[in-house]
């Protein structure tokens, strides 16, 4: 019986691979266990077209990333603070930072992908690393504006 692999099995090989086993073994255990379908030329037709798809899903991800880069690294994110008599009062979280991303660029970025080396506590402008996702970072200039 031949087999496709939807998922990778260490005994047996890799996703997408088509492998010759045993009746029961494809059966009674790979078929029901969700690791693989029958190899029909339907199953492998519809298989490919799944790949080509999800290819074209992440190319199109990939250059919205880069899009949503270019625009974050283009302008500084403006965040205004109450000053204090050294600094500014409290300090600029990765929260405040999403938040202002939100409102200026409008763009949808988790406080847990902004990363902050250390608190930022005072006014000026600071460069913040942000993780955008599939490897692609962007470098924020963040302008902490003092107001009374």
């Amino acid at each position: 019986m031949k087999v496709l692999l939807i998922k990778d099995l260490k005994s047996l090989g890799k996703v997408g691979e088509i492998k010759e086993v045993k009746e029961g073994y494809g059966q009674n255990f790979l078929i029901p266990k969700g690791f693989a379908r029958l190899a029909t030329p339907d199953v492998i037709e519809n298989w490919k077209a799944d790949q080509v798809r999800a290819a074209q899903e992440l190319k199109d991800e990939l250059a919205r990333l880069e899009s949503e880069k270019a625009a974050l690294e283009a302008s500084p994110i403006v965040i205004q603070k109450h000053i204090a008599p050294v600094g500014i009062k409290g300090s600029v979280t990765n929260t405040d930072i999403a938040n202002a991303i939100q409102e200026q660029c409008k763009i949808e970025l988790d406080k847990k992908h902004i990363v902050l080396k250390k608190p930022i506590k005072s006014t000026g402008i600071h460069e913040v690393d942000a993780k955008l996702g599939h490897g692609i970072h962007a470098t924020l200039s963040v302008r902490v504006d003092g107001v009374e």
